[in-house]
């Protein structure tokens, strides 16, 4: 993974890892790797791993059961609301990069379409 050095690694690792949950890379209920597996995947200190897996904890995407491990959570609601505010976030960030270039609404709109089409 290449890392944006405008933004803290750990909070990449985050839009990561949430990535890897709503495409199913991690199931609902499974375990997910320990944190010296990620940090050696990732080629990043094993604290900055940690910093974003408790954030994953702490938004109830993952739990952390002390003697068995971290799983990612089986709640389809949350998962499905995590889906919902990922494609929130592309979606912003698409109608902000199009109104820097003066693309239209409807134009952009249009556009969506032909290339949805494309990848069907």
């Amino acid at each position: 993974m290449n890392f944006d050095s405008a933004q803290p690694i750990w909070r990449q690792l985050v839009v990561d890892f949430t990535r890897r949950i709503i495409i199913g890379e991690w199931k609902p209920g499974m375990k997910i790797p320990s944190t010296r597996e990620l940090a050696l995947e990732y080629q990043v200190n094993p604290n900055t791993v940690q910093r974003a897996l408790a954030e994953l904890d702490r938004t109830g995407t993952t739990q952390s059961e002390r003697t068995s491990g971290r799983f990612v959570s089986e709640d389809g609601e949350s998962l499905e609301a995590l889906r919902g505010e990922s494609a929130q976030e592309i979606i912003d960030d698409a109608i902000t990069r199009l109104n820097s270039i003066r693309v239209q609404r409807d134009d952009a709109v249009k556009l969506l379409n032909q290339r949805w089409r494309t990848h069907d």
